[in-house]
């Protein structure tokens, strides 16, 4: 797993950096404002696929002493960080638009510019596409910031892409500048979507309904054997989750039949929840209970 999700990041790295120095060349050839702007979101992009990289390095540490419950949480911290600098990007472009309303400029080699940009649009694409399938089957946080972050930047491409070519048409070169505040509303749109994510589980929000639910229904295919359970609680960090319960077992169960059954519930739960380790406290049932599931020695009332 961890040897896809480096993939990806590398890859996006080598992608994100070369985007960066065509952007850059193609800014000050057309003096594009619009293109500025999208050479200011690859290097933000690059900044963050780095720090990206190195949480889901740092993620894939197995626990020590320091951290007992592993590192999943770099890559929650990485997608903040991501998520911030994108809001960066934002903020810059915006600055730099409204300064070229209020001043005005020219734009020049129309053609160049838009035939850079679409190439742009093609290698961003691909790129971000990739990391994205690769989060979703590795449930990295980190790589799908990074993702987000690319796809926002494929938005912001077309938009300029769009805006050259109205430029070209029209000759109005206010269209550039106008163009680029779209951009910019687009990038904020992602580093909001970004954070949400990335800090709902820096602050441990428990597990989407559809997950606990498969853990009830893990536990409540066991009930005959079993007679309640509660206190079900739930956490991420990174791709790992967490899920501690407290299991009530009939009385006169032994220990060694409890511990087969919460055995076998740890197994069955981290099989159908990816990376999810589970703690499980047994403790028997109340001796006044008069609606029972299952049948204790002496034989009480079944419900």
């Amino acid at each position: 797993m961890f040897a896809a999700k480096s993939r990806a990041a590398k890859l996006s790295i080598a992608s994100v950096s070369l985007l960066l120095v065509i952007k850059v060349v193609a800014s000050f050839l057309t003096g594009s404002i619009s293109i500025r702007a999208d050479a200011v979101h690859s290097f933000i992009d690059l900044s963050g696929v780095i720090i990206g990289y190195i949480g889901i390095r740092i993620s894939d540490k197995p626990p020590d002493e320091q951290h007992a419950f592993g590192h999943g949480k770099a890559e929650n911290v990485a997608g903040v960080i991501i998520g911030s600098l994108i809001f960066i990007a934002a903020a810059a472009i915006v600055y730099e638009a409204v300064r070229r309303l209020i001043y005005g400029g020219a734009v020049e080699l129309l053609t160049t510019g838009i035939y850079i940009t679409a190439a742009a649009v093609v290698i961003n694409g691909v790129t971000s596409w990739y990391a994205l399938k690769t989060a979703r089957s590795t449930e990295s946080v980190a790589l799908e910031a990074t993702g987000r972050d690319l796809l926002a930047d494929v938005l912001s491409s077309v938009a300029v892409l769009v805006g050259l070519i109205l430029v070209r048409f029209t000759g109005l070169t206010i269209l550039d500048s106008i163009v680029a505040l779209l951009v910019a509303a687009l990038i904020a749109r992602t580093a909001y979507v970004t954070l949400k994510r990335s800090i709902g589980d820096l602050v441990d929000v428990k597990l989407p309904e559809a997950e606990e639910n498969i853990i009830r229904s893990a536990i409540m295919e066991h009930f005959g054997e079993l007679v309640d359970f509660h206190k079900l609680r739930t956490r991420k960090a990174g791709s790992q989750r967490y899920v501690d319960l407290h299991l009530v077992m009939p009385g006169n169960v032994s220990l060694n039949e409890a511990h087969q059954l919460c055995d076998h519930l740890e197994r069955d739960i981290g099989e159908k929840l990816h990376d999810a380790s589970v703690i499980i406290h047994v403790e028997p049932c109340s001796q006044e209970c008069e609606h029972c599931p299952v049948t204790c020695k002496p034989k009480r009332k079944r419900r």
